[in-house]
C-alpha cells in the first residue's frame, strides 16, 4: 500500500553536508509523524531526527546543531540535512513513516560513509 523510497546517501569527507530524502507513494494515506533512524555496524537502530506533521522537530543529542529534518507534506516527502559530518555519523540511514492508523513503514536504507 505504501513504499518509502530514499536517496542522497553516499560518502563525504569529515565536515561536509548531505541532504536525504525519503518519499512514499501509494494510493491514500494518512501521516503522523515523519523520522530517521541510523544503524551503524555492530549498533542498535537509532532515532536521529524525527518531525509532526505539524513542525514539531526532536534530535538526537549527538545531531543536535548539525542536523535539520524538514517536510514536504503535499509531496509526502522527509528530508534530512547534515552539516559538519563526523566519521561517527557513518551508518546506514532509514527513513520511518508512522501513520495515523499507527502502522509503520520503513524505506530501503541509504549509506552514508563519513571519512576523516
Amino acid at each position: 500500500q505504501v513504499q518509502l523510497v530514499e536517496s542522497g546517501g553516499g560518502l563525504v569527507q569529515a565536515g561536509g553536508s548531505l541532504r536525504l530524502s525519503c518519499t512514499a507513494s501509494g494510493r491514500s494515506f494518512s501521516i503522523n509523524t515523519m523520522g530517521w533512524y541510523r544503524q551503524a555496524p555492530g549498533n542498535k537502530r537509532e532515532l536521529v531526527a524525527a518531525i509532526t506533521t505539524g513542525g514539531i522537530a526532536n534530535y538526537a543529542d549527538s545531531v543536535k546543531g548539525r542536523a535539520t529534518i524538514s517536510t514536504d507534506n503535499a509531496k509526502n516527502t522527509v528530508y534530512l540535512q547534515m552539516n559538519s559530518l563526523k566519521p561517527e555519523d557513518t551508518a546506514v540511514y532509514y527513513c520511518r513513516f508512522l501513520m495515523t492508523d499507527r502502522y509503520v513503514y520503513w524505506g530501503q536504507g541509504t549509506q552514508v560513509t563519513v571519512s576523516s
